[in-house]
Formats: structure tokens, C-alpha cells, sequence
């Protein structure tokens, strides 16, 4: 026995997660690094340690990170997380992505329409009921059913009980569940943007590249009561920032990994699912590249989404480089070997675990047969259906659904309708975000267009859903009859309920109840035949991972809150010494080089107080923290719990990072302290905010 658990924590170390020097791990708050602490930098983090830096940061659900920087309620975060904010509260008059904008006072604060923000306040383990709700002998669609019944249960006790959102987070890919609790801010207000063209200096050439020069920052402040709100932990501002060789954490919500997976799983994410999203990102970036440039207004309206798009195809083409890439998928294959032979040698291990691979690739066989058909129309909680991308039509399936789901008793309900998180969707559901005809259109016409490429002309959904028309034509005609983007038509109808969505005769909700059959029919196949049996298979793969290692692995990201850690760094690329930081001065030679123009133009405002600035103070920098999508926003903190530096991006050898972590090149990329300091100060006069940030008059 004392064999095979060596053997087992051999292939738990080629699988890059346990028994490490190297600073990875994305952890959780309840499970911290401490002896990897200790043994590598010395440093023990006190429980009161993690509770200041927990209850400091901030989930932007928009998707991203931040955290509390004042006591009274101000909140910082990427300006590429903030731009959903700017979008929304921007018109053709006033550009707040593009021209920025500084709150003279608070009075002058603008809300954000629908921004919701997380903090988390507790972390209950949960594994046993909802596990134990899967009795033995049931099958897939039973389990399913009884996981989900639980799940949702447990949720709405915690809120009930508690006033807080409760989330159940599958973790280990289903090994163990976990209740978080957050405090729920709605009431939102921008504080301070810098311009875009200094935000996102380099545009897509420098995406995911180093060394930066990003100014990528935007302040919040959270209210309640129309009153900004007084938070005990927030974090204080380190006016020095990083230096080269300091330990720094980071605290934040990094979305997904897939460094647990199995090898056919990450084969399947490499033959199928990244080549598949990769097409899709790259038809809708055409798509909106070719409306935007039609005129300034459209490039305007859609600049949020071409953003999006662009960042997460580059990001996609690094994830497909790592699973292409043979030394990395030969090193997981080998340490699968390893893991599974240790766990068949010991009779126990395999009757019990054993056949738990298998049963994951029997699920990705069956995923393979059903995935174009899921991906088009199976609208799942966090999910859209690629043949309808349209804000329009999701709200119309959300209140068709709402209808039905809510007549039911709590625990039948599809997740994202249970009693807990039915605040959250009603927030987006309700929003006053515009809504822009001609875009909706066109994104409707481009995806109804792929379902037909897809699923065939003569399919009888298709040409039910496209009633005799041209998928131009049938947009152009859903669109331009729903009543849909009236907020109070859209509350109507929710208050309304079965009846209302029953006698409606908008054509937008005609559509919805049209797909919405065929749509929980292949929602219904993946989540019986895919999840809930990968989740058992799953389970089993990670008890087999606590029988060898006990808790001291960490789990896969699942855009909860984690810490990461590691050193500030340099590297060396193609024999090449790249530094752990850039300055101010190099910003201005980083535009000359590209003859300053755009997207290497800065802000009129940068070049007339040049003079000003210090130029030799560090702008961007670099560290081996484990990071990756959902970070954007991260605070960089050091020993002392201080603030000193802002996480927006990874270099491009960090996009492997979801599959398997190296700290060899790859390095998390932040905005220092001392950078942002010195702009707000000498490039914006921005006194009121440098004030309140360091406590200084």
C-alpha cells in the first residue's frame, strides 16, 4: 500500500498539482497554501490575513475581479471589466469608453444599469447532502434530477436563512460541493475611466504580450440606500507598489481550468470544443468588425462585444497551441498512466474508482453526438444558444421560461430559476441597457444563418423557425415587431405569468416558445448523459486523488474566489532577458516605435504633461502567479496585505495555463501601484480620488 500511494504521488506530481516548489495553485479560502508558504517564502498567512483580503475583494459579475479600496466603498477593477458599465451608460453624445471620465464629487457618479457585484462572506461545505442525494442504483436521469433538487433546496435555506446569495460550486469537477455566501451589490456608480486608447495601449497586436503599458483601471464606488456604503476591509494603498524578488498574492476569480481533466477529455477540448469556439469567435468577430466600420456610431455600439471577441479568440489560439503541442499532452498522458496503474494495482481503489476514466470517455463519445445540435439551441444557466445571438431573444426565453419554471416547487426547477438566484436574473432580465435594432439584427441574421449551415434547410426546426423566410429577412422581421426592449413590457409580461407568455402575440416570444421544446429536450440529453455521469465519474477520480493526498490539492477554477501566489519576475525569451517591469518613459518610446499611431496613439492629455511625470516610475510588471480568465481585476497584494499592483492580463505563454501550469516564461501581467498613482495624479489632477486612495489631503 505504501507503494502505490508513492506511485499515485508521482502521478499527482506530473499532473502539476501537488508536492511543488513552483507558485502555483488557484486556492481556496478555506483550504490556503500554508505549508508551500511557509517551506518557499516563509510566510504564514494569519486567519485574520485571509479574512481582510477575502471580504476586500470583489466579483464584478459581468465577468471579472476587483476590490474595496476605501472605506467608503470604492471599488477598483480593470477598465476592460468596467467597459459593460461604460457601454451601457454611454451614448452617441457621450463616449465614456472612449473620451473616459472623473466624478468631481460624489453627486456626479453615474449608475450602472444592471452591475452586480459579489463579495464573499462564508464558505460552508456542503459535499455530504448533495452527494448523499444520489442513492445507489439510481440512474443518470434520476441522480440528475435528485443533485439538482438539493442543490437547489440548499440554496434557497441559506438565502432564506441569511438575507446573502448562496451558491452551491461544484469543485474537483463534482469530488466535493461547496455553499458560497456573498453580500449582493446592485447600486453601482463609475468614479473614475481613463480613455481607452491608454486602457488598451497596443490594442490587439499587444494583447496577451510583454513588456505593457496599460493604464488599465477603472474605480466604482458601491452604494446602499443611496448612501456610500462603509466596508471594515478594504484594501490600503501601497504607494511604493512591487519591487523585483517580493512575494506577492492574488486575490480574485479566476473562471475556468481544465487541469484535473482527464486525457480524453483534453483531447476533446482539442479536437472539438476550442477548434468549434475558435470558428464561432472568429464569424462574429468578421461580423462585427464589418458593422463597425460602416460608421463611428456602430463602431461604438458594438465596441464591447468586438472587444470581448477579439480578446477571447487570441486567447483561444494559445489554449489550442498548448493542447497542439505534444510535450505537454505526452506529459499528462504519462502521468494518467501512472495514476491509473497505482490506483488498479490495490483491490479496493479499483473497485471503487477504477473505472473511472472509461466512463468520462463514454460521455464525451455521446457528447460528440449531440454537441452541434446543444451548442445551437441548448440554452443552459450560463450559456447562450449560438443560433440566437440576440439580446432580444434571450429575454424572451428567460420569460417564457420564468413562467413555467416559477409555477413549480423550487426544488424541480432548472438552476438558474431556483428561489436563490431568481434576484440576479431579474437584475439582467429588467436592465435598461440599450438595446440597438439594427445590431440585434444583424447578429440574428448571421446566426440564424449558421443554424441552417449547421442543421440542414430542410430540418424541420429550421424551417419552422425561419417560417418561410431568409434568415435576413425572418431577423429583420423578429426584430423589428417585438416589443421586447420596452423594460415595462418586459415586467408585464414576467407579472403576468403562464397566462401572459400564453396569450402574448409578440413574435419574439412566438420564437422563444417555438425552440424553447426542442431546446430543454437536448438540455435535458447533455445534463443526463453527459453531466451528470462525467460528474460521477469525476467524483470517483478525485476521491482517489484525496485517498493519495487528502485536501492539499487544489480544484479547477470555477469563477469563485481563489488566492494565487507567487514572485515577482522577469524571464528570459529566446535567450532574450525580459524584465520584470516597464516605466512611464517607455511608454512614450513604445508609441514613437509604432509612429504613434493608432492603437499606439496616446490620449492628447498623455503628451501635453509628459513633462510632469517621473518617467523612470514602473507602469507594468510581471509575476508568476497562477492565473488566468476571471482574473482581469485581481488585486496584487504583498506580505502586509497591502495593494500593489492590479492584474489585467497574461503573456502569451500563459495561455496554456488552463491545462497545465509552468513558471517558466509564463507570467501574470499587472498594473503597478506606484503607475497608477503617478497618473491620476500628474496626468489627470485627479486629487479627489488620489486622496481618498492614500489617505492624504
Amino acid at each position: 500500500m505504501k507503494l502505490i500511494r508513492s506511485m499515485i504521488l508521482a502521478a499527482l506530481c506530473a499532473l502539476c498539482v501537488p508536492l511543488t516548489q513552483a507558485d502555483e495553485g488557484m486556492w481556496l479560502f478555506n483550504n490556503p497554501p500554508t505549508k508551500l508558504l511557509q517551506e518557499k517564502y516563509h510566510f504564514q498567512p494569519t486567519a485574520a490575513w485571509l479574512e481582510h483580503v477575502q471580504k476586500a475583494s470583489v466579483r464584478f459579475n459581468s465577468g471579472g475581479s476587483g476590490s474595496f479600496v476605501s472605506a467608503d466603498g470604492l471599488v477598483m477593477t480593470n477598465h476592460h471589466v468596467g467597459a459593460d458599465c461604460l457601454q451601457k451608460i454611454s451614448t452617441k453624445e457621450k463616449d465614456y469608453v472612449a473620451t473616459g471620465f472623473a466624478a468631481k464629487s460624489n453627486a456626479e457618479e453615474p449608475k450602472c444599469v444592471d452591475l452586480e457585484l459579489n463579495v464573499l462572506m462564508s464558505i460552508e461545505d456542503v459535499t455530504a447532502r448533495v452527494s448523499g442525494a444520489v442513492k445507489p442504483g439510481m440512474d443518470s436521469a434520476a441522480s440528475e434530477k435528485a443533485r439538482r433538487a438539493e442543490t437547489n433546496n440548499i440554496e434557497k435555506e441559506s438565502r432564506d436563512q441569511t438575507g446573502l446569495r448562496s451558491d452551491v460550486i461544484p469543485l474537483y469537477n463534482g469530488g466535493q460541493y461547496h455553499l458560497y455566501r456573498y453580500k449582493r451589490y446592485t447600486d453601482v456608480r463609475l468614479v473614475f475611466a481613463p480613455q481607452k486608447a491608454v486602457a488598451f495601449f497596443g490594442g490587439d497586436p499587444d494583447n496577451f504580450e510583454y513588456p505593457r503599458y496599460d493604464l488599465d483601471i477603472c474605480f466604482f464606488r458601491v452604494y446602499e440606500g443611496d448612501k456610500p456604503v462603509h466596508v471594515d476591509q478594504y484594501l490600503k494603498w501601497s504607494e511604493a507598489g512591487a519591487a523585483e524578488g517580493d512575494l506577492i498574492f492574488v486575490s480574485g476569480n479566476p473562471g475556468r481550468t481544465e487541469r484535473l481533466d482527464t486525457v480524453a477529455h483534453i483531447e476533446y477540448q482539442r479536437d472539438y470544443s476550442v477548434p468549434g469556439t475558435l470558428n464561432l469567435l472568429r464569424r462574429r468577430e468578421v461580423l462585427l468588425k464589418t458593422y463597425s466600420d460602416r460608421s463611428t456610431e456602430n463602431a461604438r455600439r458594438a465596441e464591447d462585444d468586438l472587444f470581448g471577441i477579439q480578446n477571447s479568440r487570441k486567447a483561444y489560439l494559445g489554449m489550442l497551441a498548448g493542447l497542439q503541442d505534444q510535450a505537454i499532452l505526452n506529459k499528462k498522458r504519462d502521468a494518467e498512466r501512472v495514476f491509473r496503474a497505482a490506483v488498479n494495482e490495490d483491490t479496493k481503489l479499483k473497485q471503487a474508482y477504477g473505472d473511472a476514466w472509461d466512463q468520462v470517455a463514454a460521455t464525451l463519445k455521446t457528447l460528440i453526438k449531440i454537441r452541434d445540435e446543444y451548442n445551437l439551441i441548448g440554452i443552459g444557466p450560463a450559456r447562450g444558444a449560438q443560433a440566437f445571438n440576440s439580446d432580444l431573444f434571450h429575454i424572451a426565453i428567460h420569460l417564457v421560461r420564468l413562467a413555467e419554471e416559477t409555477a413549480k416547487p423550487n426544488a424541480e426547477r432548472l438552476r438558474e430559476y431556483s428561489e436563490a438566484g431568481l434576484d440576479s436574473l431579474k437584475l439582467q432580465l429588467f436592465s435598461d441597457a440599450p438595446i440597438y435594432e439594427d445590431l440585434e439584427t444583424v447578429k440574428l441574421a448571421d446566426s440564424l444563418g449558421m443554424m441552417v449551415e449547421i442543421m440542414g434547410a430542410e430540418n424541420d426546426l429550421v424551417k419552422s423557425v425561419l417560417a418561410g423566410k431568409s434568415p435576413r429577412d425572418r431577423a429583420a422581421e423578429l426584430v423589428r415587431g417585438t416589443k421586447l426592449a420596452d423594460v415595462a413590457v418586459r415586467k408585464r409580461l414576467a407579472d403576468g405569468g403562464l397566462k401572459a407568455i400564453k396569450d402574448s402575440s409578440d413574435p419574439m416570444i412566438q420564437l422563444a416558445k417555438l425552440i424553447d421544446p426542442a431546446s430543454r429536450r437536448v438540455r435535458q440529453s447533455f445534463e443526463q448523459q453527459v453531466d451528470e455521469p462525467q460528474r460521477q465519474a469525476y467524483g470517483k477520480i478525485a476521491n482517489a486523488r484525496f485517498a493519495a493526498y487528502g485536501s492539499s490539492v487544489y480544484p479547477d477554477a470555477t469563477f469563485t474566489l481563489r488566492l494565487a501566489f507567487g514572485e515577482v519576475k522577469g524571464y528570459t525569451e529566446a535567450g532574450q532577458k525580459i524584465p520584470w517591469a516597464t516605466n512611464l518613459g517607455g511608454t512614450y518610446e513604445h508609441a514613437a516605435a509604432h509612429g504613434n499611431k493608432e492603437p499606439f496613439e496616446l490620449p492628447k492629455i498623455w503628451n501635453e504633461r509628459k513633462a510632469q511625470l517621473n518617467l523612470s516610475t514602473p507602469f507594468n510588471f510581471v509575476s508568476t502567479a497562477d492565473i488566468t480568465g476571471g482574473n482581469s481585476g485581481s488585486p496584487v497584494i504583498n506580505r502586509a496585505g497591502e495593494l500593489v499592483g492590479i492584474i489585467f492580463d497574461g503573456n502569451i505563454q500563459s495561455l496554456v495555463l488552463d491545462y497545465i501550469y509552468s513558471d517558466q516564461e509564463a507570467r501574470a501581467v499587472a498594473v503597478h501601484s506606484a503607475g497608477i498613482l503617478e497618473a491620476l495624479r500628474k496626468v489627470y489632477a485627479a486629487d479627489r480620488l488620489v486622496a481618498e486612495l492614500t489617505g492624504k489631503k
